[in-house]
């Protein structure tokens, strides 16, 4: 809890002081293991292994271990661990998130602690924000590892790769899949060091626990994570929950019509705009008006009452998301653009109809609604790690929920270099005008210098704006936002050059460094550009979260380089517009201040910093609120992934199952146990518990949804909602096992289970869709898309069987198909249905008569 405190308090000199006798021991032992032949520090890995097996600790080996990680390094890419990093990795390893300034080596800290860790022959690995980081990483470090004699593997969106030393990349930033072998995802985790994103680490634990055989299942136990961009990944992305999910079927034609009605209402005439709650409400006015369009007397009458939902979504689309700033159209789709790294994120979609009432807005394509069948928040996917840790340049003011909510304690570490950056104080204007003319006048003044500059900004709008400003003044740069992805890292490398200028979303290029004078390192580039001031930092807008404006300022300034930053502020930013700016810039139109005339004033400044106080404090709410329902939820997962997990691995059910059972029913059950096989019976019996837990698991999700959206209406009553709904979910949870059981019996019961092959239909599961809270605000919700293709050296078990023929029985697993009109069913099943009659329903379960579905 001291840490805790003096972490709130930004001193932490007494934790890092402690870590110095350590430093220390492992400089003593550089010269010893700079005498090793590289034969001999592979082998140092070995001998660390079986020091561990004999009873050591990590900690015993700690000192020995980054010695060798060091040298490792030196003699491979070049780079020897400072000091500074030396203390990084310790508290990396110990468990806490160390808080390293740009440009102090995070990517080399973190090789220690994973290499570490990686021993005990249990995984390690690197969480990163992006597919991008998590390719780059894996390629550039894995040398050091190699070296050492362990294995490293990456994880993308599409692909996974393992590390090869047999080719060589010269240039660390543009790695174009040099050294990285195509590998199935199983491979992957099997690495000693895995690198992925968030996503995918959520994803692949979400279909781990959908398998229907072990042989499926592609992650190991969660033992060791270091998350990169840590504030990036635990805080801001927290908000919304991991979610797999499947099309629905869904008509577009009612969200295209209401896409043409919203636009005829008005804004405080027709419709309400909260800016503050993110939300949206017709008047009565405009109710009546959209009435009168479809022509209705009531829209929430019985006949009715499906139309609200397309309307408030079509209207939320029309009043609060802006194209270019909340989303881009590119290729025919609507992409959302994150807000806090200015990213596009193909593959993310708004949830609850949102995202199609924005594309019918668009006049895109349309698709499908999602149902969900597998849910996840960060929160609780992260801390099932048996040890956690994290590294980011901004830390400090989140450390009380990294502390409340993943007990972590956040530990600045010191520069290697003082930093010698200058921070100027905001200036504020009237207008957005006002502040943009003064922006470019600033650019072009420093322009003429040479010095370089890096603009950032916080939408896509805002910066091509200021880039068709720049064109008007003949001012040559390069724009940096969600459209230009591929190039984002070679654009930022190029940041430092001699009078480059760079307009970027705010965060964009994260986690590449900004070189002074450009990559590749030229000492007569830099000199220039140090002689002229350095790196020069220009905000035009203070973001809601102060981090995010720190790692803008973090940019320049790295390793004691020179640097500066300035924030140009105006009145009719988001922040000032919602927090009171209203009130100050009728205060300057009384006095008749010009547009471009700044005010820098402390008490101005204050005031900025206290908005954002207030809407950090409201989101930290919100996750809070996400995290102590999705506890509650947790429970209930773990409990149940658990039950399914020990079946997958062979655990005997069949005295269990017996115990279900009443004495009649027990020993009719045996006898047909007997006729057909015990071997034969004990897969069937697998096969119908799981069926039965992935059914009522998604039917208790959906249970567990509407009880949460109803709770809250227990506060009128004096009642706490999150007692009632703890209280509440353990009765739904008590039903849950017991509808289990219930189902399981009743099958094996009735099933006409015989020793010659048959065919069992196995029906889909159920869909449900899950919202968390404020999940719109946090860009939405995942939806997933199938596991990569396999591209290993060892076949792969295919993610969902097909067919399978077990000891003489049959089993047919119906998919879902692409095509609405006919549901996909396994080729086998035909002979099943040869005594169907022509007008009864088809045992396939689409509901058609047998004649019009697998009759024809």
């Amino acid at each position: 809890m001291l840490n805790f405190l003096s972490n709130i308090f930004g001193s932490n000199q007494g934790v890092v002081s402690k870590l110095q006798p350590t430093v220390d021991k492992i400089n003593g032992f550089e010269k010893e293991i700079e005498k090793l032949s590289d034969k001999q520090l592979k082998e140092k890995t070995i001998e660390f292994k079986e020091r561990l097996n004999k009873g050591e600790t990590l900690d015993d080996i700690l000192p020995e271990a980054f010695a060798c990680v060091r040298e490792a390094a030196k003699r491979t890419i070049g780079q020897r661990h400072f000091d500074v990093q030396l203390v990084g990795g310790m508290v990396l390893h110990q468990g806490k998130i160390a808080e390293m300034k740009t440009g102090e080596g995070k990517t080399l800290v973190a090789t220690l602690p994973l290499y570490l860790n990686a021993l005990e022959g249990k995984g390690a690995h690197l969480v990163t924000v992006n597919d991008y980081l998590a390719r780059r990483d894996a390629a550039w470090m894995g040398v050091i590892y190699n070296k050492l004699g362990l294995t490293v593997a990456a994880i993308n969106h599409e692909k996974s790769y393992l590390f090869t030393a047999e080719k060589k990349d010269e240039d660390p930033v543009d790695i174009e899949y040099n050294n990285l072998l195509p590998i199935s995802r199983k491979e992957a985790y099997a690495a000693d060091i895995t690198y992925g994103t968030n996503n995918e680490f959520g994803f692949d634990f979400l279909r781990d626990n959908m398998v229907q055989s072990l042989e499926q299942m592609a992650q190991r136990e969660q033992h060791f994570a270091i998350v990169d961009e840590v504030d990036s990944i635990l805080i801001d992305e927290a908000r919304t929950p991991l979610i797999i999910s499947a099309p629905a079927e869904e008509s577009a034609s009612l969200y295209r019509q209401f896409a043409q009605m919203v636009p005829n209402l008005k804004e405080t005439t027709d419709y309400a705009v909260d800016e503050k709650m993110h939300s949206v409400a017709l008047t009565d006015a405009g109710m009546d008006k959209i009435e009168k369009m479809l022509g209705i007397k009531n829209v929430y009458s019985t006949e009715s009452i499906n139309l609200v939902h397309h309307l408030e979504e079509a209207l939320t689309a029309h009043a609060l998301y802006k194209k270019d700033k909340d989303y881009v159209v590119k290729d025919g789709e609507v992409i959302i653009v994150d807000e806090f790294t200015g990213r596009m994120m193909p593959g993310r979609r708004y949830s609850e109809g949102l995202h199609q009432a924005i594309e019918a807005k668009e006049n895109v394509e349309v698709q499908r609604e999602s149902d969900t069948l597998a849910t996840i928040s960060f929160q609780n996917l992260f801390r099932m790690y048996k040890k956690l840790a994290g590294m980011t340049g901004t830390a400090s003011t989140e450390a009380e929920e990294f502390w409340k909510i993943y007990k972590l304690d956040v530990v600045e570490i010191p520069t290697n270099k003082t930093n010698i950056r200058k921070d100027s104080q905001d200036q504020i204007y009237k207008n957005e005008e006002g502040k943009f003319s003064a922006v470019v006048k600033e650019i072009i003044e420093r322009n003429k210098a040479g010095q370089p500059i890096l603009i950032g900004t916080i939408s896509i709008e805002k910066s091509e704006k200021l880039s068709q400003m720049l064109k008007r003044n003949g001012i040559k740069h390069e724009v940096l936002n969600a459209k230009h992805h591929e190039r984002e890292a070679k654009i930022i490398e190029q940041a430092g050059r001699v009078g480059a200028v760079t307009v970027a979303t705010n965060m964009a290029g994260r986690g590449v460094d900004i070189i002074l004078g450009g990559a590749p390192l030229d000492s007569k580039r830099r000199d220039k550009v140090v002689k002229s001031g350095g790196l020069h930092i220009i905000g035009t807008e203070r973001h809601e979260a102060r981090r995010i404006d720190n790692q803008l300022r973090g940019r320049c300034g790295r390793q004691g380089d020179p640097g500066s930053s300035q924030f140009f502020v105006s009145m009719d930013d988001d922040l000032m517009r919602v927090f009171g700016g209203d009130r100050m810039k009728s205060l300057m139109t009384r006095m008749s201040l010009p547009d471009d005339m700044p005010i820098q004033h402390s008490l101005i400044s204050r005031s900025i910093e206290s908005a954002q106080k207030k809407v950090e404090g409201h989101n930290f709410d919100i996750r809070k609120h996400l995290v102590d329902y999705d506890d509650v939820a947790n429970k209930h997962r773990q409990a149940i992934y658990s039950k399914r997990k020990k079946i997958l691995e062979g655990a005997e059910i069949h005295d269990d199952i017996l115990n279900l059972i009443d004495e009649v029913g027990r020993k009719e059950y045996l006898e047909k146990y007997n006729r057909v096989g015990p071997e034969t019976m004990s897969q069937i019996e697998k096969m119908v518990y799981l069926r039965s837990i992935d059914t009522m698991w998604i039917e208790h999700l959906n249970a567990m949804d509407y009880l949460r959206e109803g709770i809250g209406l227990r506060g009128y009553g004096q009642r706490d909602p999150l007692v009632e709904y703890k209280a509440e979910s353990y009765h739904l949870f008590q039903r849950l096992m017991q509808n289990i059981d219930g189902q399981v019996v009743e099958i094996l019961l009735k099933a006409d289970i015989r020793p010659e092959p048959v065919t069992i239909e196995r029906q889909p599961m159920r869909t449900m869709q899950m919202r968390g809270a404020d999940e719109q605000a946090a860009a939405g919700t995942f939806t997933d898309v199938a596991p990569e293709s396999s591209q290993s050296s060892q076949p792969q078990q295919p993610q969902t069987p097909t067919t399978g023929s077990n000891n003489g029985v049959q089993v047919s697993v119906r998919t879902k198909s692409t095509n609405l009109d006919t549901p996909g069913v396994s080729t086998n099943t035909v002979s099943a249905f040869a005594k169907v009659g022509r007008n009864d329903p088809c045992p396939c379960g689409s509901g058609k008569k047998y004649k019009k579905c697998h009759g024809k």
